[in-house]
């Protein structure tokens, strides 16, 4: 058991209160005694032993857990239960009913089983006759009429044929072959055979061959082109049945198979995994449930001394339901004797009148009790069908089956299946994988190319957005492809009279190829045909326009992010912030300091935050750049740091705003899309008047675009023209006047040849080409999700670039309307410049004055001419080897003879005495 139960942490901590128990039933066995009373298991002599096997286990479970409340104190009238059983067999009614008439005598209180139906009359007439409950738990194609005293676990005939008709409509199948084996088969499919509309196809039924050789029908059905498959059958024939089917090749990824056994999900279908098949099926128990992974060591018992185990994921249906009809038997029990000691006595089928009095009252518990057991809720109606349970839909898949949907017979059926979990699915299905991609020869889509020698073989001998475009596809879903062209070279027509199609639609009906890519537009009619992918690419009406001339650059553009009041408002505020800051930096203690350091008495305290630093600080704060000084105060501190957080902004709002002035070169267009062409007169607008695009004008039920084409009716000169290229020379020639409607990729074209051409706005209206598949083909999804990935990394526009390019040698220089806006002229930056100039300048003249004025102090100190102290100050200048300037001595040092102890003062001291003295 312990290795069992090491599979889940639950089952260890199982084992150990089973071991617990067992010792306290050792130590305590006779502190509360207990009485026992009968259940009875009927069993075929053919069935599984596993059945046998989940009865007895779950009598076990059931006493060990009463012994042990027993000895607790937690109950004082509930029974143990003593197992009987009886095996019966199928094909003898009366022995049967003589076994049964034997049981009563002994004094029953339940019946669980059989499990066939003749047998399952016979003991329903004898628990009837004596009121003597039975649960059964096989499904049963013909339920009696009426059901007094029996209960069955297992879902109604009738609700697992709803299930089954829900999963085929949510999976969108009109048209399949059902394969059956027997008659019971057909009971159970009848309502999915009938329940259809008169407008469906019509289906093919089949019966599977008794000697077990299913190939030659197999093979009729390959033949057939179907490739929807419902099979029902003993779950122990699911496999031949598909392993007769891939060999042949009827299990690929174009067959989808419904398996309507409620075991399926218990077979080893590893071999199908990869292939791609589509297999889906129900599933009553969940293997992974909390009370499916508690209940595991109740099946480690010994039969015959060999051991048998039972997995979640390999549990059938009806051993489950076995173990659950002990369980709710049990409990009804269990309740019964709250009431009263519950017992019973020999019973006569002979004694008309002999009943079991308990009988109702145990009947009534297990028709009104909930019980969570192995196969989910159980519940029962009146007529003592199970009701409440859900059933759940599973798919196979490369990790195996996982659940995608659920089935009640409250709700239907209510998908759990995420749309990343159905992309995922979908595209390992096509990894590894060969596809047949059909194609026609048309500029720019696919062309041959240039003969060589050796000749080209393969897809080396084509190119074109669509060889591009298959080719990244396949990159994104790993799969190999080969281009085949259709032998009529058509896209694809319906034949009215025989219904047949051709060209690449043709090709992918008959299944010569999974694939068909080109200029194919998506359409009502082909789509009841094929299947398409998303759009790569879409298309529609525009309008085409002359560009508009650049404007003149600004030389001082990067002035323009602020205007001229908010200017005056930053001067403004810079200054009357900084001469509050040196109000308060005067007042604040906080801010005086003592001169030195190294002083420990000052006499004379300094503000560093003079009015020249105070503008300095101001100014560092506004650039961005700060500065070295630091406010102490608090007041102080607080002023700063609402000027910090007010430079902050402004700072960033102008850095904001400075690329979109600077590049803002281009003079903006007049129109930007038909809103604004339909409110101004000054622009005409036509088209090609015998053209789709005056059709559509004509025709539209917008009231914008019938009145847009009135005003064309009516304009004079006429506004439309004779074909597209009069249209396009048109504009050209009126140059911003006149605006002409035609399709996007035809503009797209003249603008990539018409370097003073451009495209107005958006699309009118929308047109796409896509990708062709066969009918409910798998790939689709995968396909799909490719090309929209391939959009949202750009490629599919880098493709049409690249196809749509004008020719080698007749490009645009330069596109204005498409210029880098990191690209910007000397014009538009040149302000800059100046400003860097001029502000250099004057600090040039600023630094000229300072040494006039220090030359000046320096004459009067020094008592010699200024012109003496200039040139000494500008040879000291223009000697760039000395990096240390001495202190100039004053007359008054000279005097006192402090001698060359004074000239090897330290400069800062010299200048701390300088203005001490002042």
């Amino acid at each position: 058991m312990w290795r069992l139960c090491t599979a889940h942490p639950l089952c260890t901590w199982a084992w150990l209160w089973t071991l617990l128990v067992g010792c306290l039933l050792e130590t305590h066995a006779a502190r509360r005694p207990v009485y026992s009373i009968r259940i009875a298991g009927v069993f075929d002599e053919s069935g599984p032993p596993a059945l046998v096997q989940a009865f007895r286990s779950a009598v076990a479970a059931i006493n060990m857990q009463t012994r042990a409340d027993a000895i607790l104190g937690r109950l004082d009238r509930r029974p143990l239960l003593d197992a009987q059983e009886v095996t019966v067999s199928a094909l003898d009614s009366f022995g049967t009913g003589r076994k049964m008439c034997n049981l009563t005598l002994e004094g029953v209180a339940g019946v669980v089983g059989p499990r066939q139906s003749a047998s399952t009359d016979v003991v329903r007439s004898v628990c009837d006759r004596l009121e003597i409950p039975q649960i059964v738990v096989n499904w049963d194609p013909k339920p009696p009429p009426s059901r007094r005293y029996q209960f069955n676990l297992h879902p109604d005939a009738e609700f697992v044929a709803q299930a089954l008709v829900d999963v085929l409509h949510e999976l969108q199948w009109r048209s399949y072959t059902v394969l059956y084996q027997g008659d019971e088969s057909l009971v159970r499919l009848r309502s999915v055979l009938q329940e259809r509309d008169r407008t469906d196809p019509p289906i093919a039924v089949r019966q599977l061959d008794e000697s077990g050789d299913y190939r030659p029908m197999l093979k009729a059905i390959k033949q057939s082109s179907e490739s929807r498959l419902v099979l029902d059958c003993d779950t122990d024939m699911i496999l031949p049945v598909l392993r007769q089917a891939a060999e042949v090749k009827l299990t690929e990824v174009y067959q989808s198979y419904l398996l309507t056994s409620l075991d399926a999900h218990t077979l080893d279908l590893t071999q199908f995994r990869l292939s791609g098949t589509n297999i889906t099926t129900l599933r009553l128990i969940q293997p992974d449930s909390e009370a499916v992974l508690k209940t595991m060591q109740d099946f480690e018992y010994r039969w015959n001394k060999t051991p048998v185990t039972i997995t979640p994921h390999t549990m059938r249906v009806e051993s489950a339901l076995t173990y659950d009809a002990v369980r709710v038997l049990a409990a009804a029990l269990f309740q019964t004797s709250t009431i009263g000691r519950l017992r019973t006595w020999p019973l006569s089928c002979l004694d008309e009148e002999a009943v079991w009095d308990h009988g109702i009252s145990v009947r009534d518990f297990i028709r009104d009790m909930r019980h969570e057991g192995l196969s989910g809720n159980i519940m029962f109606d009146a007529e003592g069908r199970r009701v409440g349970f859900s059933l759940e839909v599973l798919e196979l898949s490369a990790a195996g089956f996982r659940p995608v949907a659920k089935w009640t017979p409250e709700e239907g059926f209510v998908s759990s299946k995420t749309e990343t979990e159905t992309l995922e699915e979908k595209q390992s299905i096509l990894q590894g994988r060969h596809l047949i991609v059909s194609s026609r020869i048309g500029a720019p889509y696919l062309m041959e190319k240039e003969h060589t020698t050796p000749p080209r073989v393969g897809n080396d001998r084509y190119e074109g957005y669509s060889m591009d475009l298959i080719t990244q596809i396949a990159e994104i879903l790993n799969f190999t492809f080969e281009f085949k062209l259709a032998p009529d070279g058509q896209y694809g027509n319906r034949n009215e009279k025989t219904g047949t199609w051709n060209g690449l639609v043709g090709e992918l009906i008959a299944g010569r190829a999974d694939l068909a890519i080109c200029g194919l537009t998506i359409t009502e009619e082909r789509q009841s045909a094929v299947d398409f992918t998303m759009p790569f690419m879409n298309l529609g009406i525009s309008i085409l326009y002359s560009k508009s001339e650049k404007a003149d650059p600004n030389l001082f553009s990067f002035l323009d992010p602020f205007t001229v009041d908010v200017w005056i408002y930053m001067a403004t505020a810079y200054l009357g912030v900084s001469l509050t800051f040196f109000a308060l930096a005067r007042m604040a203690p906080g801010e005086w300091d003592k001169g030195h350091p190294c002083d420990p008495e000052p006499t004379e305290l300094e503000n560093t935050f003079n009015m020249i630093n105070i503008f300095w600080f101001s100014m560092g704060s506004l650039m961005g750049q700060g500065c070295d000084l630091l406010p102490k105060a608090v007041s102080t501190r607080l002023i700063a740091g609402m000027w910090w957080f007010f430079t902050l902004i402004m700072i960033a709002s102008y850095t904001a705003n400075l690329a979109a002035f600077l590049t803002n070169s281009r003079m903006e267009s007049p129109i930007n899309g038909v809103e604004d062409l339909a409110k101004q007169t000054k622009i005409k607008y036509g088209t090609y008047e015998s053209g789709s695009t005056a059709a559509f004008f004509r025709n539209s039920n917008d009231s914008l675009f019938s009145r847009m084409y009135t005003v064309m009716r009516q304009a004079r000169p006429d506004v439309f023209t004779d074909g597209n290229a009069e249209g396009v020379e048109r504009v050209k020639k009126e140059k911003g006047n006149y605006a002409f409607f035609m399709e996007s990729t035809s503009i797209e074209y003249m603008t990539a040849l018409n370097c003073d051409l451009r495209k107005v706005g958006g699309q009118l209206d929308s047109k796409g080409y896509g990708i062709a598949l066969q009918l409910d083909s798998p790939f689709r999804t995968a396909v799909s999700s490719a090309v929209l990935t391939l959009q949202e990394r750009g490629n599919l526009s880098a493709l049409k670039t690249r196809w749509w390019k004008a020719p080698e040698g007749e490009e645009c220089d330069e596109d204005v309307d498409t210029v880098d806006s990191a690209e910007l002229g000397i014009l538009n930056v040149g302000g800059v410049f100046l400003v860097l100039f001029f502000g250099t300048l004057a600090a040039f003249f600023v630094a000229v004055l300072e040494l006039l004025w220090n030359c000046r102090t320096i004459a009067v100190e020094e008592k010699i001419t200024q012109w003496e102290a200039l040139t000494s100050e500008l040879k000291f200048a223009m000697n760039c080897s000395n990096d240390e300037k001495p202190v100039r001595k004053t007359h008054d040092a000279d005097a006192g003879g402090g001698g060359d102890n004074d000239a090897d003062v330290d400069g800062e001291d010299v200048e701390g005495l300088r203005y001490g003295s002042r």
